[in-house]
């Protein structure tokens, strides 16, 4: 059999025609919109699994369950989030909101929305801005890419994303690896310490050289040599940030698969 006519609704499901006939699979709500009901399947045994259906010329077939569970360091790095000053921690996913409840628990979340539509996503995202939150947005998938192109910052987990969600960002990781987040926060503000060290350096050996220089305490040649002494110490000063995130390397790269990547997540903070 092959499938044709392919066409994904996104965060809804995906449908195709096999032999005439068409298949859907997706959400319940989708499904129900379309006419189809799907209460009378057995889902006695879905607890804590994420749901799609099955459907063929509008009759339900069976459901499929999808589990996520949370990679290790997912946790940890959530905690470092909140250490480096971020407020609010915000889950949102499509999946139901017993898997969302059960996994925002473990991530240590401070807030949660589940079952939700790429729009409602970017919707969020407007409500945090105009709550004055500085927003950045976290995910990998198609449907983050408006909620990501709407965020002050976004960042996209570069191995397991997807290329709408790259472009979207402003910045990509290479790996899945949670700990890079916490990392980029701390790098940044390490950054913001060095230009300042730097500019106030500049200002004090500038200021303090160029009145004896006119007032000619000190030879050209010996000021030309200080100016550049003083533009090696900022290089040099600036070069400290090189060996920033060595210890980082040392851990193994997360597996494509699960929660860790908060492919669906949202981090607000002052």
């Amino acid at each position: 059999m092959t499938a044709v006519d392919f066409e994904e609704i996104a965060g809804r499901g995906v449908r195709a025609k096999i032999d005439g006939q068409e298949l859907l699979v997706g959400r319940a709500t989708w499904l129900s919109e379309k006419g189809i009901d799907v209460s009378g399947l057995d889902t006695s045994n879905s607890e804590g699994l994420s749901q799609l259906y099955v459907t063929r010329a509008g009759k339900a077939l069976g459901w499929i369950g999808l589990e996520d569970k949370t990679r290790p360091e997912a946790g940890k790095a959530l905690d470092d989030l909140r250490a480096l000053g971020l407020r609010r921690l915000v889950m949102v996913t499509g999946d139901r909101l017993s898997v969302a409840k059960r996994v925002a628990a473990e991530m240590r979340c401070t807030d949660l929305r589940a079952e939700v539509l790429p729009g409602q996503k970017l919707e969020l995202v407007d409500e945090l801005k105009a709550n004055g939150h500085t927003v950045a947005v976290i995910g990998d998938g198609v449907n983050d890419a408006p909620a990501l192109a709407a965020g002050h910052i976004s960042i996209a987990m570069g191995a397991a994303g997807s290329d709408v969600a790259i472009h979207s960002a402003s910045i990509a990781l290479m790996n899945d690896n949670l700990n890079r987040i916490p990392f980029l926060i701390r790098l940044s503000q390490r950054l913001n310490t060095v230009v300042r060290q730097n500019l106030l350096f500049g200002a004090i050996f500038i200021g303090g050289l160029l009145p004896l220089t006119i007032w000619q305490n000190i030879p050209p040649v010996v000021a030309a040599f200080l100016h550049a002494a003083g533009s090696i110490f900022v290089i040099f000063n600036s070069a400290r940030l090189v060996r920033e995130g060595e210890d980082l390397e040392k851990l193994p790269d997360a597996p494509a698969p699960g929660y860790g990547a908060p492919r669906e997540a949202f981090a607000a903070g002052d």
